[in-house]
């Protein structure tokens, strides 16, 4: 069941700007130790939420890396999600309304201190594993390196140091598809629903690669049929509209415009120096295949980060792969998580 922390007080943005009582919402499973040593803590990416067991199939289980027979694992929605967070879609007191397109913009080291916020607040003094995919290994880099004392192991999943110019351009095509829908702008929780669903359907091109396409939407026979009859073709379709109904665009947007600000190098002297300052037991495990954060660019960031070990899984699911091949991942963190 989700539940909710309201800070009683200021969280000052990267941009000077202010959010008054933010609201964080998050979920548990298992149970805090007496010596709260046991914390297993879950960054979500991009369009996920705190419900872990509900986006990562058969992970929160037993015998798995996120055991609740062993470890309290806590996962929490990051700002600017429409998942109960404090976000566009929130009421904004000095507005009388939603923030809409008003929300102030976000860094990932925002996301990763509304983060603090919770563990102080839930008398969390430390996290025995710090778990991040993709935009969530964003949050738990920034984690690792602003505060290394706090994170025992940190596990790096399909992700990176900093947003490559290739993942700001994939994210600014979709902020482009957006903007490109008149409604957008307006204050409205399905203004630019239609750009929200283009923007989906490129996102899920760099997220399957064609290896990941060309598996599993093949037409089953080779009669002539429109374009939109194809099977990918509907499949982008249907994706688009999946999200539409679940998400909104100005979340969509706030969170692109996050990924975007991604540098754990930014004011530290730069990344190497910012890897540098990681003391946690690290994993890194890359995907063959992921067209987002590719096998030789996550070596370059575990050899980086002291004492790394490295891993690849062979999928050709691209970087979705650490959703679909959950028994190899598990094969590989399991031990880590438990040692």
């Amino acid at each position: 069941m989700v539940q909710y922390y309201r800070h009683r007080g200021d969280l000052h943005l990267e941009s000077g700007a202010v959010l008054e009582n933010p609201v964080i919402a998050y979920h548990t499973y298992g149970t805090l130790d007496a010596s709260r040593s046991n914390v297993a803590w879950v960054c979500h990416a991009l369009t996920a939420n705190s419900d872990v067991a509900d986006w990562w199939p058969h992970t929160v289980e037993e015998g798995r890396f996120l055991d609740p027979a062993q470890h309290f694992v806590i996962c929490a929605n990051i700002l600017g999600s429409p998942y109960g967070s404090t976000g566009p879609l929130q009421h904004a007191p000095k507005l009388e309304r939603p923030w809409y397109g008003d929300f102030p913009s976000l860094t990932v080291r925002d996301l990763v201190a509304a983060h603090r916020l919770l563990a102080d607040a839930l008398g969390i003094n430390g996290i025995d594993v710090l778990i991040g995919s993709s935009m969530g290994g964003f949050q738990a880099l920034e984690w690792a390196v602003e505060d290394p004392g706090f994170i025992r192991k940190l596990v790096l999943i399909a992700t990176a140091a900093k947003a490559s110019p290739w993942t700001i351009a994939i994210d600014q095509t979709q902020r482009m598809a957006i903007e490109a829908d008149s409604t957008f702008g307006s204050n409205s929780p399905n203004a630019g629903a239609a750009g929200l669903a283009a923007a989906r359907a490129i996102g899920l091109l760099s997220y399957r690669g064609g290896s990941g396409y060309n598996l599993t939407q093949q037409d089953a026979d080779d009669a002539l049929k429109p374009s939109a009859s194809h099977r990918a073709s509907t499949y982008q379709l249907y994706q688009g509209e999946k999200l539409r109904r679940r998400f909104d665009a100005y979340s969509y947007h706030t969170i692109l415009d996050t990924f975007d600000s991604h540098d754990v190098g930014r004011g530290r002297g730069g990344v190497a120096a910012a890897l540098g300052r990681v003391t946690a037991s690290t994993l890194a495990v890359a995907l063959t295949t992921d067209m987002l954060f590719p096998p030789g660019e996550m070596k370059q960031m575990s050899a980086g980060i002291p004492g790394c070990l490295y891993h690849e899984i062979d999928s050709p699911f691209g970087h979705d792969g650490f959703l679909v091949e959950h028994e190899l991942l598990n094969d590989i963190l399991y031990p880590f998580v438990n040692q």
